[in-house]
C-alpha cells in the first residue's frame, strides 16, 4: 500500500519536471520571435526612410518630432479705423460744401421767384417760375430769321423825356430801396425790376437803360434787356419796345430771356397791328424755342397765337 503511494508520488514529480523541461524552451521562442518581429520592424522603418526620406507620414511616423513652434508672431497694428475716420471726414467735408452751395443756389432762386411771382401779379402779361437758359436749338430757316431781322430799322430807343414827376412821385420813388451787394450790376437790375413792378415806368426805363449800358456783359444783361422792353410795352410804347425786344434775341439767341423777348416783340408787333410781323416772330418762335412754346411760355405763346391768323 505505501509502495502503491510512493510510486504514484514519483510519477507526479517526474511529470511536473518533464512539463517544466518543455515549458522552458516555449517561452524562450516566444520571446526570441517577438524580438525578431521588432527587430523587422525597425529595418522596415529603415528602408521606408531610404526609400522615402522626406518622412512621409502616410507611412510611418517620426521617431523624432519637431517641437511646436512657440515664438511670439507680432502683430502689426491695424489702421483701418484710422483710415474709416478720415474718409468719413472728407466725405463730411464734402457734404457740407454740397450743402453750402445747395443754399446759395436756394438762396438765389427764392430772390428771383420772388420776382416772377411780383410779375405774375401785373396785367400786362403772364411770366411764371424762371428756369435755366434753354440749350442751343437748330438754327431757323434763313428766310424766317431775315424777315425778324428787317423788322427793326432803327436802334433801341432812348429814354423819352418826361415831365417833372410830383413831389408825391418822387416820395413813392425814393421809398424803393436799392440793393447793396457785393455784385453792383445785379443791384442795377433789381432796382429797375422794383420800380418796374411798381409801375414806375418811366423810372425803370431809365434805371434798366443805364444798367444794360453800364454792365453790357453782365450775367444779368439778357434780363434787363428783356425787362427794359417790357418796361416800354407795358408803358405802351410798342415801338419803343420792339428795338429793345429784337436786340435782346439777335445778341444772344440762347440768352435766359432771348426766347421771352422773341415773344414779345410778337406782342409788340401785334399793339402795332402790324400782323404780318408778329407771324414772322410767332413763326420764328416755335421753330427756334420749341421746349419754350411747349413749355414754361405754353400759356403766352398760344394767347398770341389766338390773337392772329398766321397762314
Amino acid at each position: 500500500m505505501i509502495f502503491g503511494q510512493t510510486l504514484r508520488t514519483a510519477g507526479l514529480g517526474g511529470a511536473i519536471v518533464a512539463l517544466l523541461a518543455t515549458s522552458v524552451p516555449a517561452i524562450a521562442q516566444e520571446e526570441s520571435a517577438d524580438m525578431r518581429i521588432r527587430r523587422l520592424e525597425a529595418e522596415v522603418r529603415a528602408l521606408q526612410r531610404k526609400v522615402f526620406p522626406g518622412g512621409d507620414g502616410r507611412f510611418f511616423e517620426p521617431e523624432i518630432s519637431a517641437q511646436p513652434n512657440t515664438a511670439n508672431t507680432l502683430v502689426t497694428p491695424s489702421t483701418t479705423a484710422v483710415t474709416d475716420i478720415l474718409a468719413r471726414l472728407d466725405a463730411l467735408e464734402a457734404q457740407i460744401q454740397r450743402q453750402t452751395a445747395q443754399v446759395e443756389e436756394n438762396s438765389n432762386t427764392l430772390r428771383i421767384l420772388t420776382e416772377r411771382v411780383a410779375i405774375l401779379e401785373t396785367p400786362p402779361a403772364e411770366v411764371v417760375a424762371v428756369s435755366p437758359p434753354e440749350p442751343a436749338l437748330t438754327p431757323p430757316s434763313s428766310a424766317v430769321s431775315s424777315n425778324v431781322e428787317r423788322m427793326a430799322a432803327t436802334s433801341p430807343a432812348k429814354p423819352a423825356t418826361t415831365a417833372g414827376p410830383s413831389s408825391e412821385r418822387l416820395a413813392a420813388v425814393q421809398a424803393i430801396a436799392k440793393p447793396q451787394t457785393d455784385d453792383a450790376g445785379d443791384d442795377e437790375y433789381s432796382y429797375g425790376f422794383r420800380l418796374w413792378d411798381a409801375k414806375f415806368y418811366p423810372e425803370a426805363q431809365q434805371q434798366l437803360t443805364m444798367m444794360v449800358e453800364k454792365y453790357p456783359t453782365h450775367s444779368r444783361i439778357s434780363y434787363a434787356r428783356n425787362l427794359l422792353g417790357r418796361a416800354y410795352l407795358d408803358d405802351g410804347k410798342a415801338k419803343e419796345a420792339a428795338p429793345w425786344f429784337l436786340k435782346n434775341y439777335q445778341a444772344d439767341k440762347n440768352g435766359a430771356r432771348a426766347g421771352d423777348s422773341l415773344l414779345f416783340l410778337a406782342e409788340a408787333m401785334l399793339a402795332l397791328k402790324d400782323t404780318k410781323r408778329a407771324c414772322i416772330a410767332l413763326a420764328e418762335f416755335s421753330e427756334t424755342y420749341p421746349a419754350l412754346a411747349t413749355g414754361r411760355l405754353q400759356s403766352q405763346y398760344d394767347a398770341d397765337r389766338a390773337k392772329v391768323k398766321c397762314s
